[in-house]
């Protein structure tokens, strides 16, 4: 709902009846966030007056420096659809203040801004359109979630065989009562796994989506006494899940990356956001891939990228060209997983692709092979080089990129990489299953 003011929505909450507001924000993990009031406060909320603890998330700021304040975005006023008519409750997404005024520099959502701000000052306006894949799983007797489903479908399969349909089915009629515009939803390659996608749109308001898609998905999911997970790969030996990100740069009306008396149809702008990309692709998996398990689908045999690459034709690289042309001219970047911040995904990805133009990166000749069926050999001569293997790695390469830690910020950097130290040395110190059946026996 663009370019509503306080006193739309102030109007909309007493036309709707509504008895609560749900103030939501993102940490930099990319976990959404809440402070609820009843409507009542709606007023106050929407100048920006409501403080919160903002030591006690993670990767905010310290004790010391607690106080934080919510300033609503009314144009993300929506209501939840599944709650009654007595417990009728809106949802704001916030940015993060500092009390002085200024905003907090571990906002996600204004580091998106930030660079979206550098696209407009460049004359461009971003879109973009995510692809996120989940799976749904069953819960035991004590409701905990496990890895099984509760179905053995895949690609477009439809009931009896795909048992996730009904559930599916709600998640889009929720998120159309929350304003999604729905494109298509179907079940994906390995059983229990499922797609829904949404129209693509501005920047911001994609990545709000995002958060709110896996929001309402996981809601949905509980009511059918099934666990909804965004995890990149619960299971070993079947698919993930990824986020493929289709990408493009508008000037007014005209798409950016067309360029109609050019061979394939892509802009020089087009190729060169392509070429930043490539440039960046280890410097920013960090944030696209943000989690241990996210590694486990970045592996070769899966569909998942592991070489960074592009191609018009084949979807192993880890950039793809879709055929369409003329408005729809884009390029799908194909590493994200759904377990990523969205604000700071596309932030990191944008500024790639924002580099590549303002630096003339030409990309090299696209790959219109399966790059998965390629020697070692023939991969470096041809210079394609490899994602990294591990979060750790990816740290290394994050550190490495100035480009994405300027995009990134002193404070997001500094926090993000505590967090996935800290993450990573729970996860060296631990024995794992594998570990004792691999060696107790043998050793």
């Amino acid at each position: 709902m663009p370019g509503l003011t306080k006193e739309d929505v102030l109007r909309k909450a007493e036309e709707l009846k509504v008895r609560f507001v749900q103030l939501q924000f993102t940490d930099i993990l990319g976990v959404i966030k809440n402070v609820a009031i009843p409507v009542e406060q709606l007023d106050r909320a929407l100048d920006g007056e409501i403080m919160f603890d903002g030591s006690s998330i993670e990767g905010f700021v310290r004790i010391e420096e607690s106080d934080m304040y919510l300033r609503p975005d009314p144009s993300t006023f929506a209501i939840f659809p599944w709650n009654g008519e007595d417990a009728v409750t809106a949802r704001l997404i916030c940015d993060i203040y500092n009390p002085d005024g200024t905003p907090f520099e571990g906002c996600p959502r204004h580091t998106l801004k930030k660079v979206l701000a550098e696209a407009e000052s460049m004359g461009f306006t971003f879109v973009a359109g995510p692809e996120p894949e989940f799976f749904l799983f069953t819960r035991d007797e004590a409701g905990k979630p496990t890895t099984r489903t509760h179905d053995q479908a895949s690609y477009f399969d439809l009931a009896p065989l795909d048992r996730g349909e009904r559930a599916r089915q709600d998640m889009v009629v929720m998120l159309q009562k929350m304003g999604f515009e729905v494109e298509a939803s179907h079940h994906e390659v390995a059983p229990g796994q499922h797609e829904i996608d949404f129209k693509y749109t501005y920047g911001l308001t994609t990545a709000d989506n995002v958060a709110t898609f896996r929001f309402v998905v996981r809601t949905v999911a509980l009511a059918h006494n099934l666990h909804a997970t965004f995890m990149p790969k619960p299971v070993f030996g079947i698919n993930g899940s990824g986020m493929h990100t289709h990408q493009s740069l508008f000037r007014g009306e005209e798409n950016a990356f067309y360029d109609p008396d050019a061979p394939n149809g892509l802009s020089d702008i087009a190729l060169y956001y392509i070429g930043g990309l490539m440039k960046h692709a280890r410097g920013f998996t960090a944030i696209t891939n943000p989690l241990i398990n996210s590694y486990k689908r970045l592996v070769p045999g899966y569909e998942a990228p592991v070489y960074i690459a592009w191609s018009e034709r084949n979807r192993s690289p880890l950039i793809r060209v879709p055929a369409a042309r003329g408005k729809h001219t884009r390029i799908e970047l194909r590493s994200p997983d759904p377990s990523c911040n969205p604000y700071l995904a596309l932030a990191v990805s944008l500024k790639a692709g924002l580099d590549g133009i303002k630096n003339k990166i030409l990309p090299p000749d696209p790959v219109n092979l399966n790059v998965y069926g390629l020697s070692p050999a023939e991969r470096e001569a041809m210079g394609i080089k490899s994602l990294p293997g591990s979060i750790m790695e990816a740290i290394e390469c994050l550190k490495a990129d100035e480009v994405i830690m300027d995009t990134l910020g002193p404070h997001i950097v500094s926090r993000f990489i505590e967090a996935k130290e800290i993450e990573w040395d729970i996860y060296r110190t631990q024995v794992h299953p594998w570990e004792i059946e691999q060696y107790l026996n043998v050793f």
